[in-house]
């Protein structure tokens, strides 16, 4: 194998990786070589990743363990499932995907998360959070069923044990007895954010109270020689319950026991000497029942920038990997970027909030992420973070408008789908004022397609008594976010990633009409119905058909639902064609809503739908994405020219 260059390093400077055929090999190393395959491992993910970015400080956090799991396991015959996806960078090195990290997250390049087709080792995808515990689980009954003979293993973040899909399969795991199965939790005390919650309280007490690592054999067998009457003598009137009295002071860990797991730990998760003895026992002890195995690990470990902001270094761009600078895309100071959708929702709302008490703010673990920090600095009062729970904020936020509250959930749309029950039966069945802000709609590019927000529309649509919305610019977005604040119903505003378009934002807040589109230009031939992101390359496409000469009207849909049906059959009835346009799904989207409209009132235009066919979309720069998927300004002229000349009128 020849040197290639990553980051700032050469794969010939890792001689332990390059020498390592198979990760089987890795069963047989002494602790000083598994130490030193680990120095190779994090060196290597510095030099890697300061070159083409992705989810540092988390991988950073996770070296030693996944050195050490492959140590204990045979992971072409056992089973691990990595939680999340973005800790498993190092599962990815070790699994012979290292040659590949020049292309992380690039398009047709190797996945920042777990893929099955991507390696025989990734035996679970991973993007969404807390699904490690479920999909080990039926991993482990699979086998049983079919008289096989292999370990299970979830590796799952503190941060993701909070959703209560992960409490579920615990509660499950316990009751089963499953044998050959062990969760791990990596305790780092973040998610992203910080950790929220009274689950880090109780880690916490775990960590602060290490009587377990010491005493628990000593006082379960002293527990055991105590003569029932006499323990009850002693202990009658201060406790009750005899032995599990006792252990409950003495044993901080009882809360997992309780649920039918026998718990180990807390592990210091960056000592391989530690992490190998008690993953060997613990994989002695799961012959007989469920195992879970406590690390304390630290977010960012092992370099200095990571380690101080694990939060700037989750998820990260290049950078410098000797000084830790992060590189910073030139400035035109003479004409300053627009602001992001993301800033002008956190000021906005921060903005309204201060005219109205009962607006309250709800994130499941994304404050920074979703701008809502900005409100939180000015309210914290009144923002709540429930950490990774997407299910619980939604029903949350129900309450709190029962209450007579204003609340805006504000949840990435790919997240959103985790919420659809509570969104359809809490929420939209009860008609109630919650406004749902889906940062990320549309294609994100890098994260790929469990990060896609590319269903809202179709998964949204089908639900009674919401409005959906999504703006075309930032000044439209204040007044759909204020719109929707104050519309006495469920409503849901889509938008993007990045900078919005348009001119500099205006003070004034002006509610909508809710339903009603705008006409951004007239024309004679087809007729562009756009919405949100979709409206300035429709705008774009419309002067390269001019040139043609094909003469375009331009519609700003705004709503998704409910449709301008005025508006649109006006200006379909023009032209007698019309191409709608949509950064989401084709499959019950926005074009949808259009076809079914024409159907049922028979309307004998011609209809183009463009938008994300039926397959899901890889990972990428959302510009090539774009492209593929034919929604390019470029693409959309293309088709639509090719539209217009297919179907005479």
């Amino acid at each position: 194998m020849g040197a290639l260059l990553v980051g700032e390093g050469k794969l010939s400077d890792y001689p332990i990786l390059e020498s390592l055929t198979t990760p089987q090999h890795i069963r047989q190393f002494t602790l000083n070589q598994l130490e030193s395959l680990a120095g190779e491992v994090r060196q290597f993910l510095i030099d890697s990743v300061s070159g083409t970015g992705g989810h540092f400080a988390s991988n950073m956090g996770t070296v030693e363990l996944t050195v050490a799991l492959f140590h204990t396991f045979d992971f072409l015959v056992d089973r691990i499932v990595w939680d999340v996806g973005h800790q498993a960078y190092s599962h990815k090195v070790l699994t012979g995907r290292w040659p590949l990290f020049s292309t992380l997250r690039e398009y047709n390049g190797i996945s920042g998360f777990l893929k099955r087709e991507e390696s025989q080792y990734d035996h679970f995808g991973a993007g969404h959070s807390s699904t490690s515990i479920s999909a080990a689980l039926g991993m482990a009954k699979a086998r049983d069923l079919q008289k096989q003979d292999y370990a299970c293993v979830a590796v799952i973040g503190d941060g993701s044990m909070t959703a209560g899909m992960a409490f579920e399969a615990l509660n499950q795991a316990g009751y089963l007895r499953a044998k050959q199965f062990m969760v791990i939790l990596n305790d780092n005390d973040m998610s992203i954010n910080p950790n929220v919650g009274s689950l880090q309280g109780y880690l916490n007490q775990i960590i602060s109270g290490q009587y377990y690592l010491k005493w628990h054999d000593r006082i379960e067998k002293a527990i055991e020689h105590i003569p029932p009457d006499a323990l009850r003598r002693v202990l009658t009137r201060a406790l009750k319950g005899g032995k599990e009295a006792v252990k409950r002071i003495a044993i901080p860990g009882l809360l997992f026991e309780d649920l039918g797991f026998r718990y180990i730990g807390p592990v210091n998760g960056h000592n391989i000497k530690s992490l190998t003895h008690f993953l060997a026992e613990a994989k002695e002890k799961m012959m007989d029942g469920p195992v879970l195995l406590h690390v304390q690990t630290k977010k960012g470990y092992g370099y200095e920038p990571s380690e101080k902001d694990p939060l700037t270094w989750h998820g990260i761009g290049a950078f410098n990997a000797v000084s830790g600078e992060i590189n910073q895309a030139p400035v035109d100071t003479t004409k300053p970027d627009p602001p992001s959708y993301t800033k002008i929702f956190g000021d906005t709302l921060t903005e309204l909030a201060n005219k109205d008490e009962k607006i309250v703010a709800i994130s499941a673990a994304m404050l920074e992420g979703t701008g809502l920090s900005i409100f939180q600095k000015a309210y914290p009062d009144r923002c709540f973070d429930v950490g990774i729970a997407e299910q619980h904020a939604v029903t949350f936020a129900a309450g709190l408008a029962v209450q007579g509250l204003r609340p805006v959930c504000a949840i990435y749309s790919t997240f959103l789908q985790r919420g659809f029950d509570q969104v359809f039966h809490d929420v939209c069945l009860q008609n109630l004022p919650v406004t749902f802000a889906m940062d990320r709609a549309g294609i994100v590019g890098a994260d790929g397609s469990t990060h896609h927000g590319l269903y809202d529309i179709a998964y949204l649509r089908c639900l009674p008594n919401i409005v959906i919305m999504a703006p075309k610019d930032g000044n439209e977005f204040r007044r759909m976010l204020f719109t929707a604040i104050y519309c006495d119903c469920p409503a849901a505003i889509r938008y993007p990633r990045g900078a919005a378009p348009g001119a500099p934002i205006q003070d004034d807040f002006v509610p909508m009409h809710i339903g009603k589109g705008e006409l951004l230009r007239e024309g004679a031939d087809v007729t562009f119905v756009a919405l949100g992101t979709m409206v300035h390359r429709a705008l774009e496409a419309a002067d390269r058909l001019e040139a043609d000469g094909i003469s375009c009207a331009v519609v700003n849909a705004r709503f998704a639902k409910p449709i301008d049906k005025e508006l649109i059959v006006t200006w379909a009835k023009r032209t007698g064609r019309v191409v709608t346009l949509e950064e989401g799904c084709l499959p019950g989207g926005f074009g949808s809503a259009i076809a079914e409209y024409f159907a049922d009132a028979g309307i004998k235009a011609l209809l183009l739908r463009c938008g994300v066919s039926d397959h899901p979309v890889q990972h990428g720069s959302t510009d090539k994405l774009l492209q593929d998927e034919g929604l390019s300004a470029e693409e959309i002229a293309r088709k639509t020219q090719a539209f217009v000349a297919d179907c005479v009128i």
